[in-house]
């Protein structure tokens, strides 16, 4: 039975991988999300049903418009996959909780801010709070249906503890930390809160340590410079997936030492 949520999943994600891509390319814009239809960035023609299939129509298609031949960014296959991806981990690693709605939402909103970060270097409100009010009301439901209130209570502290740090760093150094970052870590530290403690400064620890080793590497082969600001929040949605997909392990591991 696993196998069978795992798979529905998947297919789930490769569906949202292929609306999130219309987020990620749309919001940044100011433009809607519900209209008008997909259209070919080069040539403005609709994109017909057909050619709409998650990953397949890409793949025969052979990443170019149908219409005009232009490219289509590979970025549009590699969400996809992603969400996929991500939603199957998720079911695998979750499996038939109740929870698991609530980090579908996350992950699939992390991966939408990811994307626009690494492009534009900017963590829209308009895809963090609405992001975020999901989650919340799934976690409430959550709670409510296994009595889980401890859990919600320990994600809510998280979540503001979380963000009045991050309001800190962004008030000593508006330069280095962004606000962007600060609203996200309400969302990071409601989410991982949810599973404890320790994932928020597991997300937290692995972000800095991803973030440190690209940014020195980079630095090394002169792709940027010291003062280039960096899309930390790529760094951090990167975290807190390491932190659901690896924090039982990891976790257990550090408390075996002790």
């Amino acid at each position: 039975m696993l196998g069978v949520l795992i798979g529905i999943c998947a297919l789930f994600g490769l569906a949202v991988g292929s609306f999130l891509n219309v987020v990620i390319y749309r919001v940044p814009r100011n433009e809607s999300i519900v209209s008008p239809r997909s259209r070919c960035p080069s040539c403005g023609v609709a994109i017909k049903e057909r050619d709409n299939i998650p990953v397949l129509s890409w793949l025969l298609l052979r990443g170019r418009c149908r219409n005009c031949h232009s490219p289509i960014s590979p970025r549009y296959l590699f969400v996809e996959v992603a969400g996929g991806a991500l939603f199957a981990g998720a079911a695998a690693r979750l499996g038939f909780n109740w929870d698991l709605p609530a980090f579908l939402v996350l992950l699939a909103g992390l991966l939408a801010l990811a994307c626009i970060d690494l492009e534009h270097l900017v963590l829209p409100k308009k895809v963090v709070y609405p992001t975020l009010a999901m989650v919340a009301g799934l976690l409430v439901l959550a709670a409510a249906v296994t009595g889980e209130w401890h859990n919600l209570l320990v994600a809510a502290i998280c979540s503001i503890s979380w963000f009045v740090v991050f309001f800190l760093m962004n008030f000593a150094s508006p330069r280095v930390l962004g606000f962007g970052d600060v609203r996200l870590a309400l969302l990071l530290g409601l989410g991982l809160g949810w599973l404890g403690w320790r994932y928020v400064v597991l997300g937290f620890f692995a972000a800095n340590l991803i973030g440190a080793v690209v940014g020195l590497t980079l630095i090394a082969m002169k792709k940027m410079t010291r003062d280039q600001p960096i899309p930390y929040g790529v760094f951090l949605a990167l975290g807190a997936a390491l932190a659901v997909f690896t924090g039982p392990e990891v976790t257990s591991w550090f408390s075996s030492i002790h």
